[in-house]
């Protein structure tokens, strides 16, 4: 399969991810274990960025292949930072997305840099930008959820 199938294939499988997470409660997880004050919100337009740049990552995938890695890495670290680290640090308390993190996220995401290493995209510095982009990109919301409540940033005045 090319880059671009793999990302399709991926870009699907973040759409069960985020079925996952929400069914399961992401949120109310994410504030009681993780301490983040996230509201459902803030899920609902993070994931659909996500998936704009699934869409995205697909398209650029044979013109700008560590752009478009820069979504599987993205997959892959929210997998081991988000869901299977928690639920080992936690002596074993599911996470939401857990299932499909180990099931789909590593085998997906790990297919679309073999898929790019097949198409002869891939090299170190495709897996270093990819992976340094894919740490910002699950960084940002983050980081926004955190500063959001500090009184520079309120627009409630």
């Amino acid at each position: 399969m090319t880059l671009s199938a793999w990302i399709w294939v991926a870009t699907a499988s973040y759409a069960l991810h985020m079925l996952e997470e929400y069914q399961l409660d992401w949120r109310d997880w994410a504030r009681n274990v993780i301490g983040l004050p996230v509201e459902w919100g803030d899920f609902y337009v993070t994931n659909a960025i996500v998936v704009v740049l699934g869409f995205v990552a697909a398209h650029i995938a044979s013109a700008q292949p560590a752009l478009a890695l820069t979504f599987p890495a993205l997959m892959l670290i929210n997998a081991t930072f988000f869901h299977v680290l928690p639920f080992a640090w936690t002596k074993g308390r599911f996470s939401p997305g857990l299932f499909t993190a180990v099931i789909l996220f590593y085998p997906v995401g790990l297919g679309c840099y073999l898929g790019a290493a097949v198409d002869g995209l891939l090299d170190t510095g495709a897996a270093v930008i990819s992976f340094g982009l894919g740490a910002l990109l699950m960084a940002f919301p983050i980081v926004l959820i955190r500063i959001r409540s500090h009184p520079y940033f309120r627009q409630n005045y």
